[in-house]
């Protein structure tokens, strides 16, 4: 049997990566663990960045992916890196995968700026607690929200032009994986 993998796909907001990591679901049969799935949980309980909602939500992400991958589960995550995020997350998720027999493959999905605020109102980003607001997203991008630590990536496709479609295709063809195959 191969190694579990958690295919870790990160970006800026709006870069597309719940679009992306379903279109790679779909092609690939893994499942998509994104990112709102535990965010919109935690936010029936907890604010925004409050101790207890980054506590909290680094504990199930760690806890659901390396449980998985210590199972033989693949799966497709999807992170929007953010100050409220440990800096050291993506190591910790490595490791913990590793730990379990498996790895990570770190996919960066990149997106001009102003696609990204041509996205940002979208309907689609309003079926989970995203970010919508076009003011709101400036005023984060000045005050710094979204600076993290750079993170080192098997692939960096840019979003801005490039269909979901022919990314996820991309993202499976880099990993050798098609539908149904374990990785």
């Amino acid at each position: 049997m191969d190694r579990a993998r958690i295919i870790f796909i990160h970006g800026p907001p709006a870069s597309g990566k719940l679009t992306v990591g379903a279109e790679l679901s779909r092609l690939t049969g893994l499942p998509l663990f994104h990112n709102h799935l535990v965010v919109d949980l935690l936010l029936t309980l907890f604010p925004f960045g409050s101790p207890e909602f980054v506590d909290q939500r680094e504990r199930i992400w760690l806890s659901m992916m390396g449980d998985a991958v210590a199972r033989g589960t693949s799966l497709i995550f999807t992170f929007s890196p953010e100050r409220t995020v440990r800096p050291d997350f993506p190591v910790s998720l490595a490791a913990r995968a590793a730990a379990a027999g498996g790895s990570v493959a770190f996919v960066e999905l990149l997106c001009s700026q102003r696609e990204i605020e041509r996205r940002i109102g979208a309907a689609s980003r309003r079926k989970y607690n995203k970010l919508v607001s076009l003011s709101q997203y400036r005023a984060l991008k000045r005050d710094g929200a979204f600076k993290y630590r750079r993170i080192k990536s098997q692939m960096r496709i840019d979003s801005t032009k490039a269909r979901p479609a022919e990314s996820a295709a991309r993202i499976a063809a880099m990993l050798g994986i098609s539908h149904g195959q374990k990785t």
